[in-house]
């Protein structure tokens, strides 16, 4: 299984941004969704979290701003990001709880992907 993310790269504060994460390999299913980040010198934090039925939840500081949503059918989970702020700065990770078609359920990470708000 891997979970592979695009879509990062140099945005202008106040700007968009959508990053994306599929999963692929011997996915059966896959439960709860996510996105963290990691800025430079800080612990890496929960974003955005979508579960298998649609409910999200949102880091305070980003409520408003981002949506999580996902596509079944794709394996995909998004995050639509407006109204962007140097402080969104930081390496974007997507996390999925993935059923293989062993039945085992294991936590998987993406490789990162970086998002720089600067003018």
């Amino acid at each position: 299984v891997q979970l592979v993310e695009s879509g990062g790269g140099l945005v202008q504060p106040g700007g968009s941004r959508r990053l994306s994460c599929a999963a692929s390999g011997s996915v059966f299913s896959i439960n709860a969704m996510s996105w963290y980040r990691q800025a430079p010198g800080k612990q890496r934090e929960l974003v955005a979290g979508i579960t298998s039925g649609g409910s999200t939840n949102y880091l305070d500081s980003v409520r408003g701003r981002f949506t999580i949503s996902r596509d079944n059918a794709k394996n995909t989970v998004y995050l639509q990001m407006v109204s962007l702020k140097p402080e969104d700065t930081a390496v974007y990770y997507c996390n999925a709880q993935i059923r293989s078609y062993d039945m085992r359920v294991d936590d998987y990470w993406g490789q990162g992907t970086q998002v720089t708000v600067s003018s």
